[in-house]
């Protein structure tokens, strides 16, 4: 497979950042005849539990900011706005998507590698084709469509907003279920993160199917290194992917 093109761009410090952006793309992507444009962003890579989740949007080339009042990173936003915006999102989206990849994938090729395959999981169920690529942040993802990571983007190129938004939004629902499935951990209010009182849960109780057990701070620090010495590579494909199991090729959710 021949490898995407990528490109990378910082948007700090011009005066129109995602004018410039814009301009910058082929002009096959530019203009009321441009090529579908998906934004990718992801929710939870920091947590100690629960999936890493990725989204991706497509959104109208003639797209008015108007559409979506207050679009902006999932970050800047309260938790009220995003559960407002997040359906009004989906509605306006041309296509839209979600990957996921679990704490056990997680474990087995580290939060990074895991990451990047949620972004492919999203784009790969788009139900539309897109042409390009953002993604937020500095590191490319493996889909093989062409695309730019764009550092900040989430606060300024509206679909990637939108991705972070439909990410987090999702992510938040999942850990809000598994707190009812894995009782005493806290997973609804922090969403997994390593808040104080998910801390002491991990001491009380001890890690949990849904927890990231190569994470610092879940199991005890002997026990982390001896596990990820048990640790090797998966067998990959000639692409030089790793093979996907039956489960993982259903991690992902399209939507339109």
């Amino acid at each position: 497979m021949t490898p995407p093109r990528t490109h990378q761009a910082s948007l700090m410090g011009t005066s129109d950042p995602f004018a410039d952006l814009m301009a910058s793309l082929p002009s096959h992507l530019r203009g009321p005849n441009a090529g579908l444009i998906a934004g990718i962003d992801e929710a939870g890579r920091g947590c100690l539990a629960g999936p890493v989740v990725a989204a991706a949007v497509i959104l109208p080339p003639d797209f008015d900011a108007a559409l979506l009042p207050g679009l902006t990173d999932s970050k800047a936003l309260s938790a009220a706005k995003r559960e407002a915006l997040a359906p009004r999102i989906r509605q306006v989206a041309l296509a839209w998507g979600l990957g996921l990849a679990w704490p056990r994938e997680v474990d087995r090729i580290n939060i990074l590698q895991a990451t990047l395959r949620s972004m492919e999981r999203a784009v790969a169920c788009l139900k539309l084709r897109p042409v390009f690529l953002l993604i937020d942040g500095d590191k490319a993802c493996g889909a093989p469509c062409p695309q730019r990571t764009v550092v900040g983007g989430d606060a300024l190129v509206p679909a990637i907003s939108a991705a972070s938004i439909l990410a987090k939004t999702f992510r938040d629902k999942v850990m809000v279920k598994l707190d009812h499935r894995y009782p005493g951990y806290g997973f609804a209010g922090h969403k997994g993160y390593g808040a104080a009182t998910h801390l002491a849960a991990l001491r009380e109780l001890g890690a949990s199917a849904m927890h990231r057990h190569t994470f610092r701070g879940v199991l005890a620090e002997a026990e982390r290194l001896a596990l990820l010495e048990t640790l090797r590579p998966e067998p990959v494909l000639t692409s030089g992917k790793a093979a996907p199991t039956p489960k993982q090729r259903q991690s992902c959710l399209p939507g339109l």
